[in-house]
Order: structure tokens, then C-alpha cells, then sequence
């Protein structure tokens, strides 16, 4: 593992590093950068904390919580085979509103035109394990995202966003994930940023979280304003990160420090 040094920190901090994407060949998932320890925490389901919103999730996917008294279940039948490989494929196109919506938003659109039901709070436990249910399903299937091509511009806005620099600390997610992965900051090691196991869960929240909270929690750490939940600009970047690490197969839920 390399270490930042102090001159390249300093450039670092700066945001005087260039961004060059990684190629193909050398990107890498996040589980490569993490510790046996972390790492046999996600291949035990039995110790895998994440497994509980998955259980939770199935239960769920089961319920009838509005008044058309129908279950995910009814629709979908066994999530096994209905939803394997669906998580690797968002976000994707709503054709109803022309713009891509990621998986918690299908969700949402489902409960509400399907279900009569009221969606479910960004973050909220029976969000989050829903998600992780279906996910799950997906897991060890390469991910898909991004090949429709009228996703094309929104791909687009998201890489735009994504070499962006902003805030305080003038600094894009390319000037960490594309520039200086492998090294470390603040202790943790720097990852290429490919999000294949969200929704996953984090040591240091102790809890599941999405991926946007995660980006969130990333606009924040440059001291820029960050988007709320379930903006486009947040779903654009959630596009163009699962296209940037199209061919990895799903993790769902990884584990992470």
C-alpha cells in the first residue's frame, strides 16, 4: 500500500493533482483494498452485518402495506429469479419521466403505483433492506449499468460532476479515486470508488447505508454543499460510477470500514 507523503498530500489538498481515468484493465473493487478481517466479515454471511436488512428485506418483499393489498410477491413471485441481475442494471431509464432513477427510486414508483402505499424515507430501515434484498439477488452478476444508450447524456452529467472540483478544498472525486488510489488518507485506504456492493454496511456508521449517503457523505468531507437525496445530480453520479465499473460483479451488502 502506498502512502500519500507529505508534498503529495500537500498537492492533494491543494487540487493540483490532474484526474486520469483508470484503465479498464487495472480497476479494481473496493473489497481488493480492504483487511482479511473486514474482508472475512463479508464472505460469512453469519457475520455479515448487512444480512440483517437482507432478512428484513425478504420479509418485506412478502408484506402488503397499502390498500391495493398487494405484495411484492404477487408481482415479482420469487425474488430469486425475478430479481437476479435487475441491481446491476440501475440506475436505469424511467420511461415515464424520460430521466434515470436508481433502485430505491424504483422501489418508491413501485409501492406507490402499484402498492397505493406511501414510499419509503431515503436512509429508512425498510428502504435500505428492501434494497439489499433485491440487490443481493444480483450478487456475482457483472454489472450491466449503462448500456442503454439514452442514458448517454445522463452518463455524461454524471462523469462531469465526478471531475468536478468544488468546495473548500477544490477537490473532484478523480482527484482521490482516479489519482490516488491505493494510497491512504486520514488512515483509511484510498479505493477506485466502484460501487459494487451498496447498499453496504460501514464500520464507522454501524449501520447500512445507500450510496448516495455515502457521496453525500463525500461532498460534505470538501466542505461543499451537498445535494439532497434523490436529486438528479446525486442519481446521474450514481449512474456513471455503476457504468464506470461495468464488468464487476455485485457484492451487495459489502462491507467497508
Amino acid at each position: 500500500m502506498r502512502r500519500v507523503g507529505p508534498i503529495a498530500a500537500a498537492l492533494l489538498m491543494a487540487g493540483a493533482v490532474a484526474a486520469a481515468e483508470i484503465p479498464q484493465a487495472d480497476r479494481r473493487s473496493g473489497y481488493g483494498f480492504m483487511k482479511p478481517d473486514t474482508k472475512a466479515m463479508q464472505d460469512e454471511d453469519t457475520a455479515n452485518p448487512g444480512m440483517l436488512w437482507v432478512l428484513d428485506g425478504e420479509a418485506l418483499w412478502k408484506r402488503k402495506p397499502g390498500t391495493a393489498n398487494k405484495a411484492c410477491a404477487d408481482c415479482h413471485d420469487d425474488a430469486r429469479t425475478s430479481m437476479k441481475g435487475v441491481a446491476a442494471r440501475y440506475p436505469a431509464l424511467d420511461k415515464a419521466t424520460g430521466r434515470p432513477v436508481d433502485l430505491e427510486q424504483r422501489i418508491n414508483s413501485c409501492r406507490t403505483s402499484q402498492q397505493q402505499a406511501t414510499p419509503l424515507p431515503f436512509e429508512s430501515r425498510e428502504l435500505l433492506a428492501l434494497t439489499a434484498f433485491i440487490a443481493r439477488q444480483s450478487q456475482g452478476v457483472r454489472i450491466e449499468t449503462g448500456t442503454d444508450p439514452q442514458l448517454a447524456p445522463f452518463i455524461a452529467k454524471g462523469r462531469e460532476l465526478y471531475m468536478q472540483r468544488q468546495g473548500q478544498l477544490n477537490l473532484g472525486c478523480a482527484n482521490c479515486h482516479d489519482d490516488n488510489w491505493d494510497k491512504r488518507l486520514a488512515g483509511s485506504a484510498i479505493t477506485q470508488g466502484h460501487p459494487t456492493g451498496y447498499p453496504l454496511y460501514r464500520l464507522e456508521w454501524q449501520s447500512l447505508g445507500s450510496l448516495q449517503r455515502r457521496l453525500r457523505a463525500c461532498i460534505t468531507g470538501i466542505r461543499a454543499q451537498a445535494y439532497d437525496y434523490g436529486a438528479p445530480e446525486l442519481v446521474e453520479l450514481e449512474l456513471y460510477l455503476m457504468s464506470r465499473a461495468r464488468g464487476m460483479p455485485m457484492e451487495t451488502p459489502a462491507v467497508r470500514p
